[in-house]
């Protein structure tokens, strides 16, 4: 049987709420059974890493680059891709429902792919107002959200 996935995405700087959000957003989802799928970097990326980690929970780091080396260190999967920012497009293609904190223009391009192919994207104190994004008041709203998206258990 498959395991569900979730994408996190964010921006490699975060700011202190915004690391502690996706601790607890990395957490959630290692409890809920899921995989964690993320760029594999630092900021939202390592914060969620960390929290899903801690509950041994898996989490898999599509990087940008091609060392496998450069993931943070919470990535239990690493997959060094060697393409830039390209890899956006394999992250919302591989999520069955995103999770989005804070986050910049990358975080926008992985939240418009994920809108493009009909994946549902949930955001915390990201993009507001973007048609389709689903907005949470908390990690545990947005992951409880997100694993029922993913698994058909509730309606976009």
């Amino acid at each position: 049987m498959r395991k569900t996935i979730i994408g996190v995405i964010g921006a490699g700087q975060v700011s202190d709420t915004g690391y502690a959000v996706a601790r607890e957003v990395g957490r959630r989802i290692g409890e809920g059974g899921a995989v964690l799928v993320c760029g594999g970097l630092s900021g939202v990326m390592e914060a969620a890493c960390q929290g899903c980690n801690e509950v041994g929970g898996e989490t898999l780091g599509l990087l940008p680059g091609g060392d496998a080396a450069m993931a943070n260190p919470y990535v239990t999967l690493a997959v060094p891709t060697n393409m830039g920012h390209a890899r956006n497009v394999i992250i919302a293609h591989t999520a069955q429902a995103l999770i989005a904190v804070e986050g910049e223009y990358g975080t926008l391009s992985e939240i418009a792919v994920a809108l493009k192919l009909g994946k549902p994207v949930v955001a915390l104190n990201s993009w507001p107002g973007i048609e389709g994004v689903i907005e949470a008041s908390s990690a545990e709203e947005a992951v409880e959200i997100a694993l029922q998206l993913a698994t058909g258990q509730g309606e976009a």
